[in-house]
């Protein structure tokens, strides 16, 4: 793809591309008014031509004569560019004088109202030229002769077209220089106006990279302070993803920082000790605390995965998934887990529900609050996942449930509501920022038999 280039240079090339436009319209529209202009100059002269010639008509033994005098045709004796012709036909319409093939008026043609004259002008072809003719029908009244006499007088289109070409090019020429102008004008305009763009960009390339900092938008111009504020926005968020990843680093290095003190002081214990009933002990222990530690791992790896499926689903890399089959194939591989700890785990979901997301994070969705369900279900208890429509997820229990004033704080991250439990408190953290990811909405309610029920709302498929 080719480079967008500079805002100052598309400006300039469309700029100059509707100039270019204007100035053909307008020579279009100069043309037709220069020859209009020329037409109207020189139809005065070819009349005046005319009516010298119509003063020249006398009767001679009833006969019309036609004195055709020097200046009728001197008329266009310093116009080398075209040339004159003239016809002159008495009360029958017989050649008096003049050319005798001069083209009549076309049949229709009508009496001009431009001058106080009984005359036609018309377009015609004569000798192989286009010519401008003018009929003017000159009264005779002579005691032998009475009717009226028509002059014709043809000037070719060279001087007329000649003047408009003058006409025209002087109109070009001024607007070409004016366009001209207004394209520095605008370059320069421009030029000044994208300045506190230019401070700007220096402003924020100057910055160093870990300086977050709002952009001031007071000496900005109007049009540029909701680029600012949208910044300032983006810097706002980046700034808290920060402090939640610093955050986050913190706690993660506390919680792993404490297991794994404990774990080295055990097993320093168990190797000073001699009896291998010691050893046995310490390497039991140690078990279980590496256990602990590899599923606090875990979890930590699933928030990082969490970031990057969130910002797939966000750039449009969302799957059309089916929350019934992956709800069925999680239940049969926690099936066994279901049966060791004596819960009945059961299923309902009795038709296909569709939705879009990332099916890696709502496997981790699923595994999360179903292993806590069992986690909390005493034995002989039952565990209930449910897929209704339209994209609702639902997991209930048997075990004692979360109090009303705990219900929020269980979704923040390293939480224990019981501060010696075994677990790392990141369980319904992982699930509150998967349903955030998919932009889902859940929530906590007494079940039916007084355990909890987990409620997921996950968007329509076309959202």
């Amino acid at each position: 793809m080719a480079e967008p280039g500079s805002l100052r240079g598309r400006l300039l090339r469309r700029l100059a591309l509707l100039l270019a436009l204007i100035l053909l319209l307008s020579s279009l529209s100069a043309y037709w008014s220069a020859r209009r202009a020329a037409d109207t100059a020189y139809d005065r002269t070819l009349l005046a031509s005319a009516r010298a010639i119509a003063d020249g008509l006398y009767a001679d033994d009833g006969k019309l004569k036609a004195n055709v005098p020097y200046v009728a045709l001197d008329t266009f004796a310093y116009d080398s560019a075209g040339r004159i012709y003239y016809q002159v036909l008495d009360l029958n319409g017989a050649l008096v004088s003049g050319y005798e093939d001069l083209p009549a008026a076309p049949p229709g043609t009508s009496r001009t109202d431009d001058y106080p004259a009984l005359a036609r002008f018309y377009d015609a072809q004569y000798r192989g030229q286009g010519v401008r003719v003018v009929s003017l029908l000159q009264p005779v009244s002579e005691p032998q002769l009475n009717g009226v006499a028509e002059i014709r007088v043809a000037e070719t289109q060279g001087a007329r077209e000649r003047m408009a070409r003058d006409l025209l090019f002087g109109t070009l020429w001024r607007m070409g220089l004016l366009s001209f102008s207004a394209l520095v004008l605008v370059w320069l305009a421009v030029s000044i106006a994208l300045r506190p763009l230019e401070s700007l960009r220096r402003a924020v390339a100057e910055r160093a990279s870990d300086d977050l900092r709002p952009l001031p938008e007071a000496p900005l111009p109007r049009e540029l302070q909701p680029l600012v504020s949208a910044l300032n926005q983006f810097n706002a968020r980046l700034r808290g993803l920060f402090e939640r990843q610093a955050h986050f680093i913190a706690e993660a290095s506390h919680e792993l920082r404490t297991p794994l003190a404990a774990l080295k002081a055990r097993l320093e214990l168990g190797l000073r000790a001699q009896e291998p009933q010691v050893w046995r002990s310490t390497l039991e222990e140690s078990a279980q605390n590496t256990e602990r530690l590899t599923q606090l791992a875990n979890q930590l790896l699933s928030l990082a995965r969490i970031e990057s499926g969130a910002r797939a689903i966000a750039e449009g890399g969302a799957q059309r998934i089916d929350l019934s089959q992956l709800a069925r194939e999680l239940g049969l591989a926690l099936a066994p887990l279901a049966h060791a700890r004596g819960v009945s785990l059961a299923l309902e979901a009795e038709q296909s529900v569709w939705l879009r997301g990332e099916p890696t994070l709502l496997n981790e969705l699923l595994c999360n609050l179903v292993d806590n369900a069992l986690a909390h279900t005493p034995s002989g208890g039952n565990v209930i996942l449910r897929v209704l429509e339209p994209g609702v997820l639902e997991v209930e229990d048997d075990g004692p449930g979360i109090p009303l004033d705990e219900r929020e704080k269980v979704f923040e991250r390293f939480y224990r509501r019981h501060p010696q439990g075994t677990g790392a408190g990141l369980g319904l953290a992982i699930v509150g920022e998967i349903c955030r990811a998919h932009l889902a909405t859940i929530s906590l309610h007494d079940a039916a038999r007084g355990g909890l029920r987990v409620r997921v709302e996950f968007p329509p498929e076309g959202r």
